[in-house]
């Protein structure tokens, strides 16, 4: 028996119209107008009152920390804390504990997403110095593409070797997506603060250190490589306006080479937050000022930025509070993404299609997907319900994620996620989850 979702705004593709969807398996079967007969219909009914049916949230940036940092997060815990926000597909990130730069490592992770993930999931190859051999062996329809640190991380996955990034831009086939930032730049930042200030540098200065002319800098280069090769380049959380000049926003995203995303936190805090967030919002590239997260939001409604991401990278509170140079970057977001976005919309400053278009559609324009992030007939059925009106506060008491706490704590949001379904099966239910269901890996176009 299928599962008919009834009564539903459903927003897809450009539009908002009142309707009902069949699921049949792990699929839409159908997809109703109102007014539609469904009367002779037998499935199970789940009426959701005028409620707004979106498709799933697509993340193509998280860090789950597995393996080896799981004392911070797992794919078990952040994955169902993604499905509680909405988000039903991740690609997660290669600087784990050992680093996956070895097809062995990287099916490791595979493996543990399977046994483990409520959502579905990609993991990316990661690069390094001297693994071009093994990034070059990643099968393109089952990996999402392959991760460059162009700045500091952790291990062995700094790739500043000039004639080592040629030989990727130049020899890869798969989607080569980059954190850039220009290592030299940074560390003469730190040298100078750390002259000034010792340990005790405020946290207010980490946009200066983390400037952005180091983001400037590494993204021109990245780009530069990129168009000499025409790779297909995808540039991570842009985090200043500057960059934007980097891109064009003319051609359509299918036909782009290079692509770029944003990030919910660099489109919600500025340098003014550092005040009462202090390291909690740390990241890295750093949030900056207010016209750079201005910039950055005009950009993504423009099309000139393709998607929209998280980067949720999660660290105990321990690893926060410390010193400057001893907090640690990055921070938790995946249950709070969607949510964030509407609020934007709350304050007219994006519409629900263009939030769909860039949380979902786009993403999976961009990397490819096979029959995700769309609400069609023949899809799989990854579906979020998300009531528009119907406020709630983020406190410790509602948080998934594994490190306890959020740079959202405190913020109150008007809409909130009721529902999440994965391949047609209802995981997240008024806040009940499916402990026993697995997401499945993604596949892709390519």
């Amino acid at each position: 028996m299928g599962t008919l979702i009834k009564n539903a705004q459903i927003v897809n593709e450009g539009k908002t119209f009142k309707g009902h969807l069949l699921i049949e398996g792990e699929r839409i079967s159908k997809i109703f107008q109102e007014g539609d007969d469904i009367s002779a219909i037998d499935a199970e009914i789940i009426d959701i009152n005028g409620n707004y049916l979106l498709p799933g949230v697509i993340d193509d940036q998280c860090h789950f920390r597995e393996p080896g940092l799981t004392h911070k997060a797992n794919i078990n815990t952040e994955s169902r804390a993604a499905i509680a926000g909405g988000t039903t597909s991740f690609m997660e990130m290669p600087n784990t504990v050992p680093n996956t730069l070895t097809q062995e490592l990287l099916q490791d992770k595979y493996d543990i997403g399977a046994a483990t993930s409520l959502a579905n999931y990609s993991f990316y190859m990661g690069a390094s110095n001297d693994n071009i051999e093994e990034v070059l062996k990643t099968d393109p329809k089952t990996v999402c593409g392959v991760k460059v640190f162009m700045g500091s991380s952790t291990g062995n996955m700094l790739v500043d070797n000039k004639e080592t990034l040629e030989e990727l831009f130049s020899k890869c086939k798969l989607l080569i997506a980059a954190h850039c930032e220009d290592e030299t730049t940074i560390r003469n930042n730190m040298a100078s603060y750390k002259e000034k200030y010792g340990e005790d540098v405020p946290i207010e200065c980490h946009p200066e250190i983390r400037s952005e002319e180091a983001c400037y800098l590494s993204s021109s280069l990245a780009i530069e490589l990129a168009k000499k090769h025409n790779t297909r380049f995808h540039l991570f959380h842009l985090s200043t306006a500057k960059e934007l000049g980097l891109l064009e926003n003319k051609t359509p995203l299918k036909e782009k080479r290079i692509t770029a995303e944003a990030c919910i936190h660099h489109m919600w805090f500025s340098e003014e937050d550092y005040k009462t967030k202090g390291a909690f919002i740390k990241w890295n590239p750093a949030v900056k000022k207010a016209s750079d997260r201005d910039a950055i939001l005009a950009a993504v409604i423009d099309g000139t930025i393709d998607v929209i991401a998280t980067d949720h990278a999660p660290h105990t509170v321990e690893e926060k509070l410390n010193t400057y140079f001893n907090a640690a970057s990055g921070g938790p977001m995946v249950q709070h993404a969607l949510v964030a976005m509407l609020e934007h919309y709350h304050n007219g400053k994006i519409t629900l299609e263009k939030l769909v278009e860039k949380m979902s559609h786009a993403v999976a324009d961009c990397f490819r997907i096979e029959e995700r992030g769309f609400i069609r007939e023949g899809y799989f059925a990854d579906l979020v319900v998300v009531d528009l009106d119907n406020p709630w506060t983020v406190e410790k008491e509602n948080l998934l994620y594994k490190c306890g706490w959020s740079p959202m704590e405190g913020q109150t949001f008007k809409s909130k996620v009721l529902q999440t379904f994965v391949n047609g099966h209802l995981v997240f239910n008024m806040g009940e989850i499916d402990e026993d269901y697995r997401g499945k890996r993604m596949t892709f176009d390519k």
